[in-house]
């Protein structure tokens, strides 16, 4: 519910302030006085497109703030909060929400939301929760397919709600399978290439059963093989310098120094300071003597036969070479491949399983929608017999006698709502062909059908708040006074707000508006007064005759105002 509107420079509107609250609030003035531009403002905080025109002017920018009282917990405070805004909740499950949107002068637009700037599109999102607006010129709710549908579901209550959200969950279910089964039919031969390819692959790799670092130790055998004769000639000139005697005729390393090493001893008994050396010098003998096992031991241990050892390792390396050439830029991608490759040919093996299990559960699925569906359809047309009966009968009493709404369900292809396209039509009178209804209506009768609809779906689905923009044009008499019973019956269950011309729409109100303008000979300010009594009787006289003065007028005003309120307002 909106409990108040601040509007400051917005077309001819200075600075004005709308309490509103619960009920019927009628809003009325003099033509050009800005009762649209009310509108206009409500509907910049539903998120309307702006427009730098609609700033007043000599002023920089126009804002607009609206105070709405809302349940604290639902979709329009998760989505206030999920924005990064918060109610000023006041302990009993209500809270405050304040939406602001300011229009500069050039055309931007700023919105908060709960005290947080947020994109515009937020309060759009918002105000489908919040209020409904229908305006002479524009009634959006009866022009699309999808809307009438809504509506009609709307009527349908409960009933359908249940069947729907039944359908939905396995329509979805069913559209899903079907996608996946469809991909996987035609999908299989490729996967049937892909899983032959595979198995290739794996028999190959697994024949080889490559080993991790086995490219890098086979390259480390390979290059030794390589040098052996190198290898043989260098150890063995080693050897023959420290331990032979056939180098250059001379004595070899060991004899030199085991020779050094009886010299010392010799005379170490005449100087101590020599034993240090001794026995060095017998260190290094033995040394020596070890360095030249190993050579031996090293020689004894190359392969006579190396030639043949490399043929085999470089076979080995061309097989791991051309593995790395065809599955991965290294031998560890290639084990990964075998790996991965093993898990996605038992992915792609289970297809043909896969394959019949869906092409079960889509029949099942596809059986059940169709099921939903006729459900659907059914309830779908026992509403909308109603549904037509009741707003008919509504028409009747709103200067429409002789019209009838008639709601028809037609079957079509499934979709996620069941199978049936809903439209409206209107039968203007008897023996006339039922057109739709919004091109068999003029612009005043809009706005009475979706008044009378809209009475007849607030029995069974009441919305917050309605804004109707001139319900009541081209009628007048007893039509306008069953106009404003039908907006006060509505008011009953939602917040209404009329802006009206008429005093027999504007005497059923429990809360009277006045919008009113002065002028300081150059720029018209509007602003919003709220009437009662000897002032409310004023303003309605002006709406019976145009002028306040009028005796006979003012008698018709109270007169009215007793006859919808069973007592003087």
């Amino acid at each position: 519910m909106i409990e108040e509107i601040v509007i400051r420079d917005l077309g001819v509107i200075g600075d004005a302030r709308l309490p509103l609250g619960r009920g019927f609030t009628a809003l009325t003035g003099e033509t050009g006085a800005g009762k649209t531009m009310v509108v206009t403002a409500l509907g910049l905080l539903l998120g309307d497109r702006a427009d730098s025109g609609i700033v007043r002017a000599g002023s920089d920018h126009a804002v607009i703030e609206g105070h709405w009282q809302v349940a604290s917990t639902g979709p329009v405070a998760d989505r206030v909060r999920d924005a990064g805004g918060d109610l000023d909740e006041d302990g009993t499950g209500a809270g405050e929400l304040i939406l602001t949107r300011e229009v500069s002068a050039e055309g931007r637009s700023r919105a908060t939301v709960g005290g947080r700037s947020a994109p515009v599109g937020v309060l759009g999102e918002l105000g489908e929760h919040l209020v409904v607006v229908h305006g002479q010129s524009e009634q959006l709710r009866l022009k699309s397919a999808a809307a009438q549908r809504e509506a009609l579901d709307r009527f349908a209550g409960q009933e359908l709600a249940t069947v729907l959200g039944d359908y939905q969950d396995v329509f979805r279910r069913w559209q899903s399978e079907q996608s996946e089964l469809d991909v996987l039919v035609a999908e299989r031969d490729r996967r049937g290439r892909e899983a032959e390819e595979l198995r290739i692959a794996m028999e190959e790799i697994e024949k080889a059963a490559p080993q991790r670092g086995e490219d890098d130790e086979l390259a480390e055998r390979a290059a030794r093989l390589t040098n052996l004769e190198d290898l043989r000639l260098a150890a063995a000139e080693a050897q023959e310098r420290i331990s032979s005697q056939l180098l250059d005729g001379g004595p070899d390393a060991v004899a030199l120094v085991e020779g050094a090493r009886h010299a010392v001893e010799r005379v170490v008994e005449h100087d101590t300071a020599l034993a240090p050396i001794l026995e060095a010098l017998t260190s290094a003998s033995f040394a020596l003597s070890e360095v030249s096992a190993q050579l031996s031991h090293y020689l004894g241990g190359l392969d006579a036969d190396g030639a043949r050892e490399l043929e085999a390792i470089q076979e080995r390396r061309a097989t791991l070479a051309s593995l790395v050439r065809r599955y991965g830029p290294g031998l560890d991608e290639v084990i990964d491949y075998l790996e991965s490759g093993s898990t996605r040919l038992l992915e792609l093996d289970g297809d043909a399983d896969r394959i019949t299990l869906l092409e079960q559960e889509v029949a099942a699925d596809g059986a059940r929608v169709e099921e939903l569906a006729a459900a659907l359809t059914a309830i779908r047309r026992e509403a909308a017999g109603r549904l037509g009966d009741a707003v008919t009968a509504e028409l009747g009493s709103l200067a429409m006698p002789d019209a009838r709404l008639v709601v028809e369900v037609e079957e079509r292809e499934l979709t996620l709502t069941g199978r049936d396209q809903v439209a409206i039509l209107l039968q203007p009178h008897a023996g006339a062909e039922p057109r739709p209804v919004s091109r068999g209506a003029s612009g005043g009768e809009l706005s009475r059908v979706m008044l009378a609809i809209e009475v007849v779906l607030a029995g069974s689905d009441p919305v917050p708040t309605f804004v109707f923009d001139e319900v009541d044009a081209g009628v007048g008499g007893a039509a306008a006074t069953e106009i404003g019973r039908r907006l006060a019956r509505l008011a009953e269950t939602s917040q209404v707000i009329v802006v009206t011309h008429l005093a027999q729409v504007a005497a059923f109100s429990n809360n009277h508006l006045v919008v009113e303008k002065g002028s300081d000979g150059s720029v018209t300010a509007s602003s919003v007064r709220l009437v009662h009594a000897d002032d409310r009787a004023l303003e309605m006289a002006r709406l019976l005759s145009g002028s306040p003065d009028s005796a006979h007028a003012l008698a018709h005003a109270r007169e009215l105002l007793e006859a919808a309120h069973g007592r003087w307002s």
